[in-house]
């Protein structure tokens, strides 16, 4: 139950993950200061300050789950934000918001070293500038939404259209090539999800450079809200004390806003546009603000992000969307035909799309892939309505060279393997951007479109539309 000595609160109410703390002598703790509570069975509850009530209570949120928790029982303030062990020590295990690891293997070294979660994001002077482009092999990331070293990228999608499978895909192709840390958060997680993971990433045999941070569904919301700066606090100490690139894998970042709006509500906040916290985009700003270069370190963050009812101008998706570099947007039009990856080339975008950084071949053919397919899609209603016939000759070239880009920059993914019994493919950027070039050169005009569909490399489909064409003559 605690000694004497570091005893200075007893709980005055709890309101299921709300405890409220009376402190008789008046010295109270600071907003976001933790307070640790130890139960006569042994488990500790750790709670975080939000609100000082008044001269004598303060108002706190549970990291964990309340039950069991009585009026009276004594509470040991820890003087400071909560702190979780970073380092080598926290690689290869399953960590959780407090960071006790959830593996069953030995509990972490006594004198592991130790950081709060909440801290100030680098200032902008000590920032570094973005070091390179993260290559993924997913062709139509690398092509319309390149991605930065040291910067954000999100997945932006309904419920279904791919984002997991897509971070996935995303892991796997880039952290067995990748020589820093990674981590990976997962905010509001299944436990299935959870249990995937570990198992994918012990058989890729890269679980000894990551870290898995999870909060998953059935936990308190404070732990779900938390379990991000959970994951950014070991990033930043991989980066600033040990100078190592580390790449910080997020799903998903709604959850998390979600947990907010749910501790938002539990406080007795007023809600603000569609139910959501006041504090909003100051919640988002504070976690996306610490995801920095700082030096020749940098942490890269990619982020799962739930776009509810597919409302694009939810307050959540454009306070998140505000923050990041590359936006890759899913489309359920797309997913509902079969192009998978479902990545809209309309609506995603980034800003490393510059020729001083790519190249003004990359640029060049990534901007007529895009007006060849926006034309396209202007043209569908008149296509829908009359059929293809009524086009112009320019018109009809440009629709069939759209359609068949379209299918080129599809791709079978490894993780999907299992289901589709199609291999993964990892498709190099020239090799990209040669196939969209021929095609939008006019290669592949007399081509059947499903040679181009799930394939890798242009030559790939080149091979597929021979040996079609070699059965249909043998016939």
């Amino acid at each position: 139950m605690g000694t004497e000595e570091d005893i200075a609160g007893r709980i005055a109410a709890v309101r299921g993950a709300v405890v409220d703390v009376d402190f008789p002598d008046g010295r109270l703790p600071a907003i976001n200061d933790a307070l640790r509570i130890t139960l006569p069975e042994g488990r500790q509850v750790l709670l975080e300050v939000q609100a000082q009530i008044d001269h004598g209570t303060v108002r706190t949120i549970a990291l964990q789950s309340t039950a069991g928790l009585r009026r009276g029982w004594p509470v040991a303030p820890l003087g400071g934000p909560l702190d979780v062990p970073v380092g080598e020590a926290v690689l290869g295990r399953l960590l959780d918001v407090t960071g006790t690891p959830g593996d069953r293997r030995d509990p972490l070294p006594a004198d592991v070293a130790r950081a709060p979660i909440h801290r100030a994001p680098p200032p902008l002077r000590a920032r570094g500038a973005q070091s390179g482009i993260f290559r993924t092999g997913i062709k139509v990331i690398d092509l319309l939404t390149p991605l930065a070293q040291g910067g954000k990228a999100a997945m932006f999608g309904g419920a279904g259209v791919g984002k997991t499978v897509l971070v996935m895909e995303l892991i796997h192709a880039m952290v067995a090539g990748y020589d820093g840390i990674s981590i990976f958060s997962g905010v509001g997680e299944r436990s299935r999800e959870g249990h995937e993971m570990l198992l994918d990433m012990t058989r890729a045999g890269v679980l000894d450079r990551t870290v898995l941070v999870y909060g998953q569904m059935n936990e308190p919301p404070g732990a779900r809200w938390r379990v991000p700066l959970t994951a950014l606090t070991i990033a930043e100490h991989f980066r600033d004390a040990e100078k190592r690139n580390v790449l910080l894998l997020m799903d998903n970042i709604f959850r998390f806003v979600q947990a907010g709006a749910e501790v938002s509500g539990l406080l007795g906040r007023l809600p603000s546009r569609v139910g959501y916290q006041p504090t909003l985009a100051t919640e988002v700003a504070q976690l996306q603000e610490r995801i920095a270069s700082v030096g020749s370190a940098s942490v890269t963050a990619i982020e799962a992000v739930y776009v509810p009812a597919d409302d694009f101008t939810d307050p959540a998706v454009m306070a998140i969307a505000g923050h990041v570099d590359s936006m890759v947007v899913l489309s359920r039009a797309m997913a509902a035909d079969g192009m998978y990856p479902a990545v809209d080339p309309i609506a995603s975008a980034s800003v490393l799309l510059d020729p001083l950084i790519l190249g003004e071949e990359h640029v060049a053919v990534a901007t007529e892939v895009r007006q060849a397919i926006e034309h396209y899609r202007e043209l569908q209603d008149v296509i829908s309505l009359l059929g293809m016939a009524e086009l112009g000759a320019e018109d009809r070239r440009l629709v069939e060279r759209a359609r068949r880009l379209q299918r080129f920059l599809t791709q079978p993914f490894t993780v999907t393997e299992a289901f589709t019994g199609i291999p993964g493919r990892s498709v190099a950027l020239p090799d990209t951007i040669a196939g969209c070039r021929a095609i939008l050169d006019g290669e592949a005009d007399d081509w059947d479109e499903s040679a181009l569909y799930m394939v890798g490399t242009f030559e790939e489909a080149r091979s597929r539309h021979e040996a079609a064409r070699a059965g249909q003559n043998a016939a």
